[in-house]
Parts: structure tokens; sequence; C-alpha cells
């Protein structure tokens, strides 16, 4: 038992000095200073204010600056009245830190989040930018979101205060109302420049942003991501392309099967780039690709291609808002394979009556694919195809 504790801690000291070598690796460039991304800001603000200056009569009805300090819990009421038929833009910069030390951050893209009235449907966008067209009336509020965690889709809040002490850093947030619809005004504003990019990236998110494969969608608690895409042309028809980069996207499809002895999970997947060089068990290294299947009792398993664990590790998700729901399991490790088709298939209740205490659930209700690469920014990708799930009487097509 002493062997193994010391083993853990050696592990665990391994990933802390990477972590910290690439940490100062990366402080050491210019810009991840706090200098520069003050800077950087205050050039967001003046760039788009004299941008917005020489636009057309009538174009713009209004633009309102609003500055989200990653301490404050959400909600942040930004003063402004929205009525149903306008067109609002958001563009925003900066980070918020969940670990300096190991130059952890998130960016706006997934910072940032949105609702109108106090009760209203919280939403954000994909991009350090996004568009949305009002249905109801009702006051526009903003919210930085980690290391928060909702509780319900009108965005109450079931993480402590006290975890934003813990965090820092700054969202700078630009609200433009227009007089007609939003793509006609940011070609206009286009023509006149650009600032940081932000304005050609709105307009490619309008034209190109991938909807989620037909039956599936985002989980509502990350919000929706461009990480999955339907694709035919990487050696299986009707399949699933991913591609995640400094995000989580969380892709479901209902399906619901009754759990049985020998009810089982198949798929078929090739891992071209894994988003993380070192063990996912550890908080600041959770960057994964997978599978799961979540059960009607609220839990679920992920069985998970691993960049350094041993076959078969079965691990609690070392994050603690999912700590206490989500088994991971290694299926495949390292990189000897990657590149290749695999077909997969994994015993269910076998894997819940190892892994979890209690009766196993009744019934499967959800297939998740799941990429994470926001805590490395590492990119990863996969691609997936013959979803299934199959017990003696029973085969479920997902996808």
């Amino acid at each position: 038992m002493r062997m193994k504790a010391l083993a853990q801690v050696a592990t665990e000291l391994n990933v802390v000095s990477r972590l910290t070598g690439r940490a100062v690796a990366r402080r050491l460039r210019p810009e991840h200073t706090d200098a520069n991304q003050e800077f950087e800001r205050a050039q967001f603000r003046y760039g788009l204010t004299g941008l917005l200056r020489s636009a057309p009569d009538g174009l713009v009805r209004g633009c309102f600056f609003v500055d989200l300090a990653a301490t404050q819990p959400p909600w942040t009421d930004t003063g402004i009245e929205l009525a149903p038929g306008d067109w609002v833009t958001t563009l925003a910069v900066g980070r918020t830190y969940l670990s300096r030390t190991f130059d952890i951050w998130a960016g706006a893209h997934f910072q940032l989040w949105m609702r109108v009235g106090l009760k209203g449907t919280i939403f954000r966008g994909t991009r350090d930018t996004h568009s949305f067209f009002a249905f109801e009336s009702g006051r526009l509020y903003l919210a930085s979101y980690l290391p928060g965690e909702w509780a319900d889709q009108t965005g109450t809040l079931a993480t402590p205060l006290d975890a934003y002490a813990r965090v820092s850093g700054r969202l700078s947030v630009a609200v433009i109302l227009w007089n007609g619809p939003t793509l006609k005004g940011l070609k206009q504003i286009a023509a006149r420049g650009d600032v940081q990019g932000l304005i050609d990236s709105e307009i490619d998110r309008i034209r190109t942003a991938a909807e989620p494969p037909d039956g599936w969608r985002y989980h509502w608690m990350l919000g929706p991501a461009e990480a999955y895409r339907s694709c035919s042309d990487h050696g299986r028809a009707n399949g699933i392309c991913c591609t995640t980069r400094e995000d989580v996207a969380v892709l479901q499809k209902d399906a619901r099967i009754a759990l049985t002895a020998d009810t089982r999970l198949r798929w078929e997947w090739r891992v071209d780039q894994l988003p993380s060089d070192l063990r996912e068990d550890t908080a600041v290294t959770h960057d994964y690709l997978g599978i799961a299947v979540e059960f009607d009792n609220g839990q679920d398993i992920s069985y998970i291609w691993s960049a350094a664990l041993p076959l078969e590790t079965t691990f609690r998700c070392p994050l603690a808002s999912w700590h206490v729901r989500q088994t991971h399991i290694v299926v495949q490790s390292g990189a000897k394979r990657l590149g290749q088709w695999l077909a997969e298939a994994r015993n269910v209740f076998e894997d819940c009556t190892r892994t979890m205490a209690g009766p196993p659930p009744r019934h499967i209700v959800r297939v998740w694919l799941v990429a994470a690469s926001l805590f490395q920014r590492q990119e990863g990708k996969a691609h997936f195809a013959n979803i299934a799930l199959v017990s003696a009487d029973t085969e479920l097509q997902v996808k």
C-alpha cells in the first residue's frame, strides 16, 4: 500500500512538473502579460468605437460596453432593455484564469453566457462573437461562467459563490444593437475595417458554423460548440467528425434501452490526435475524447482514449462538479493505434456493476460524444461511426 501511495505521488509530481514547465514558457510570451491583456481590452474599446462612428447613419442603434470581472458571480445586469425583433451582436475579449500557476484559462467563447430577463433561458455562442434575434422583451444579463456550474436552464448557480474568489481575469464585452438584420450590418462595418478580427469572425460564424448532426444536440449545461459535424469522407458512411481546441463539447442523442445483463455499446472510431499528452485523471489535465452512456439515475459511464493511463483504468471524473455522476473507463491508450479505425464493444451492465455502488440503473437513456480540450488547449481530432446499443433481443442504431 505504501509503495502504491509513493507511486501516485511520483505520478502527480511528474504531471505538475510538466504543466509548470509549459506555463513558464507561455508566460514568457508578451501576449500573456497582464499589461498586454489590459492594452488589448483598451484597444478593443477604442478601435470598435471608432469603427462604429464611421458606420452609415441609422445602421447601429447603439453600442454598449460591459466589463465582467472573473471574480463576480453571475449575473450582471447590463441595463440594456431588449424588445422582440431586436438584432443583437456581442463581441468580447479577455479570459478567466482558473490557475495562473499552470496557465489554465478560458476565453470569451466559453465564458460569456447571456439571458434576456431574470428568468430567461440561458445561452452562449461558440466563438468570442455571437449574434441573436430577440424573441421576447427584457433586460439583457451577462455572466462569466467558470468556475461555476448551472443548476437549471434559467441560470441558477449550483456552485458556491466563494468559488469565484479563487479565479482571476476579466472579459470586456461590446453589445451592438442593429436597426436591421445582423449580417447586413456586419458586412457594412467590415467594409470599413475590423477590430482584432472579431467582425470577420462573426460573419464567418453566421455563414459557416456547422449544425450538430440530425437528432443530436449539445448538452445545455455546457452550451453549443462547433466541434462535431456529420461526415462521410473519412472511411465510413454516415459518420460524425470531431475537431476540438480550447473548448468542451458534449453531444447527446436520446437512446432509451433497458439495461440487461447482455446490453452492449458498440461503436467504431478513428482518433487521429489526442487533446492531451498527460494522464487525464487530474482536474488540470482532464482533456480527452470519448463516448458515454447516460442512465436513468443520472449517472454516466464515459469510455475514453487516454494518452497515458493503462487500459481498463477506471476513475471518477476529477472535476468537482462532475465527480458525483461520471465514471471514466480507459478503452484505448497511447499513440500506437492513432489514425486507425477500431471497432469497440462494451458490456455496459458489467461495467456498471463493477464501477458503481448500489443497484444498477434500469435503463440507458442517452448516448454522448465528448470532446474536452479546455485546460491544456491542445487540438483533438476523431471520427465516430456505427454507434449502436445492443442486447439479446434489441438493436438500437444510434448513428
